[in-house]
């Protein structure tokens, strides 16, 4: 039975609610389902699709008057939201293509930050009434849910997703059955199903190949996200790129601008140039006028996160495409061509077929440029305000300032943070880490201290993040930990890729550390959202210690500072236009090495010294309250000067101001 079918007829509008993301971040709708079925709520990873298809209590919650007006409340709220104006001023939506969406923990397919991004950016358009469609694909498989062995050792298990457990609808044609678009693979045709998924007043349209026209191995092209090999990597990219924009005129968008969150997207342009071809224009024209409709989002100078497919591959899958596009073999492998190397470069064809590429913070605009020897520009990232602040210190926000929720990106409306007493701020610090420390107690089975200062790293095991550096001094590491006066305890959470060892070994690193260390270092399996949110939101300090220059951004660190958690990061990313010396802690210098030997050595040092000679001393500094004076500054510094220069809504605004309105192509 459907969840409709059940709903009794004073709620009936409970599914229209549900089948909307908006619930994620503003909690009178969310709210609502946890008084519906508290429990349930949450077993069901805060999934309030599945809580209407299995909930006993929907009878009972018709008869309530509280539950009712609850109810009421909601509905104001999705209908107020939903009306508010929407920007006039481009002629079409932005589509906006990623290979990963990080929503909410129930909808597992994202893997780390650029999906947690791409999330975060659809939510701020809909809050900003930015018209925008985003385009990605529904793993029928998601990303991996981890498992932590004995030994340390990473296991994978993947879980199929029930779209009908899921906030996501078919998309249905004028005669109300599902939509088939197509794809060309080798020697057949793939058929794919559209999924419309509403994130607040945001649609997004999720590809799916897993539909009974297709052969049993083709179904499973769309199963795993990053998963497979070059062949998966390649079939993906076509069915997020060509089969996305075939989805938008299926679902009748005609966007004014194409945004490419990162290289997995830039087949969109060739597809793009292929309708343009089709209709009259020569090559060179279709290039012109589909690069101008283009913007382009690299996030990452590591090698391994720019795709390229060698000759042999590229060509048994597109072999079709220089007729197509209205020119020679050649003509289309230029688009590609990245340097000397001998493989077709995603990245280069996206960066060829935008008008504007675009780096994520200062310091990774000068990294790309060097790396890829034209101009870009930059967009610093930010993160999405509401899905991130604890709900205990937007309370308190609440009641101190007036305004910040509708100008989160104003400076000025975050000033009323430096006002706020320091025994209300620690307070809620207070409550939010001893929430943090009961999910590590739940995942973990480890008791922490509550009185002990608590550092937290959570993001991907990838090597150039750097997690064990920690460990590089283990005695004195041991030192640090075991201080009677003042212990230090840490927790770290993060998934390495399936295929990445010595990542997973980090992993088994940090594990072995957390035995030798008797429970004042604990590894939480599974990270997600869900870990992410409780983390960030809850621990003292946020570690983050990447190799400089690799992290081109991070965000985790921006939703740890929005909640009052002081970053000690490296100066990487987007902390060098953050840290002013008040707002957290710098490890290390601004500077190159000779070695990662040397570089890494003086980086564990410059750690190790910041938390005894300042981060430590600072955080157990009492005044006679109990209160750290001094750490509540620091943690009233981090929100006012991060929380709305980082935020997604000034991101957003960037990238509106910078990139689409300039320039706005010919419709295609």
């Amino acid at each position: 039975m459907s969840e409709e079918a059940r709903i009794p007829e004073p709620l009936g509008r409970l599914p229209e609610l549900a089948y909307n993301l908006l619930w994620s971040w503003r909690p009178e709708i969310s709210g609502l389902f946890a008084r519906l079925d508290g429990e349930l709520w949450e077993g069901s990873g805060h999934n309030p699709v599945l809580l209407l298809r299995h909930t006993r209590n929907l009878e009972a919650a018709a008869g309530d008057g509280g539950f009712l007006a609850a109810y009421e409340r909601a509905l104001e709220a999705l209908e107020g939201y939903l009306g508010a104006p929407i920007r006039g001023d481009l002629p079409g939506p932005v589509a906006y293509f990623s290979a990963e969406f990080g929503l909410h923990e129930s909808l597992p397919v994202y893997s780390g930050g650029l999906g947690v991004l791409a999330g975060d950016h659809l939510k701020s358009a809909s809050d900003l009434g930015i018209p925008m469609v985003g385009v990605g694909i529904l793993y029928s498989e998601g990303y991996f849910r981890q498992r932590i062995g004995a030994d340390g050792r990473q296991q994978e298990v993947y879980e199929a997703l029930d779209p009908g457990k899921l906030p996501v609808r078919p998309l249905l044609d004028g005669e109300g059955r599902e939509v088939r678009i197509g794809v060309e693979l080798p020697g057949r045709g793939l058929l794919l199903r559209v999924w419309r998924l509403e994130v607040g007043r945001v649609p997004l349209l999720l590809l799916d190949a897993n539909v009974p026209e297709n052969a049993p191995e083709d179904r499973s092209i769309t199963a795993r996200l990053y998963g497979g090999g070059p062949r998966t990597r390649i079939a993906q990219e076509l069915v997020l790129g060509v089969g996305g924009v075939r989805a938008l005129r299926a679902a009748g968008f005609s966007p004014a601008v194409f945004h490419m969150n990162e290289g997995h997207a830039a087949f969109s342009g060739l597809e793009r140039m292929r309708e343009l071809v089709r209709a009259g224009r020569s090559f060179d024209e279709a290039r012109e006028e589909a690069a101008s409709a283009g913007v382009f989002t690299t996030h990452t100078p590591v090698p391994a996160g720019h795709d390229a497919f060698p000759p042999e591959l590229f060509w048994e899958f597109m072999s079709g495409w220089p007729e197509k596009l209205g020119t020679s073999p050649e003509g289309l492998w230029a688009l590609g061509r990245a340097g000397a190397g001998d493989a077709f470069n995603m990245t280069a064809l996206a960066m060829n077929l935008s008008a504007a590429t675009n780096a994520v913070s200062a310091l990774h605009r000068g990294v790309t440029e060097k790396m890829w020897g034209r101009p870009v520009t930059h967009v610093t990232n930010g993160v999405h305000t509401e899905s991130w602040l604890a709900p205990r210190l937007a309370t308190l926000f609440n009641r101190h300032g007036r305004g910040w929720r509708a100008a989160v990106d104003d400076p000025a409306a975050w000033g009323f943070i430096r006002e706020i007493p320091a025994g209300e701020l620690w307070e809620a610090h207070v409550e939010a880490k001893r929430e943090a420390l009961a999910l590590v107690e739940r995942v973990s089975g480890r008791l922490l201290d509550p009185e002990a200062l608590t550092v937290g790293f959570a993001r991907r095991f990838a090597t150039y993040k750097r997690a064990t550096l920690l460990l590089r001094d283990p005695e004195r590491l041991r030192r640090i930990v075991e201080d009677p006066e003042r212990p230090v305890q840490f927790v770290f959470a993060g998934k390495a890729h399936p295929a990445d060892e010595p990542g997973k070994a980090f992993i088994r690193e940090l594990h072995g550390a957390a035995e030798a260390l008797g429970g004042r270092l604990v590894v939480l399996e599974d990270y997600d959202i869900g870990i992410a949110r409780r983390l960030v939101q809850g621990v003292d300090v946020w570690l983050n210690n990447p190799r400089r220059p690799l992290e081109a951004s991070g965000t985790s660190g921006q939703k740890a500072a929005l909640n009052g958690v002081p970053n000690l990061s490296v100066l990487d990313g987007w902390w060098p236009e953050a840290y002013n010396g008040r707002n957290g802690w710098a490890v290390g210098e601004e500077r190159e090495y000779a070695s990662e030997e040397e570089q890494d050595a003086a980086d564990a040092a410059a750690l190790y010294a910041a938390l005894e000679e300042e981060v430590v001393p600072l955080y157990y500094r009492r005044e006679k309250s109990g209160v750290p004076e001094g750490w509540v500054e620091v943690m009233r510094e981090a929100i006012a000067t991060v929380a709305p220069a980082f935020s997604a809504r000034r991101m957003v605004r960037d990238y509106l101001r910078g990139l689409y309105l300039p320039r706005l192509p010919k419709r295609v």
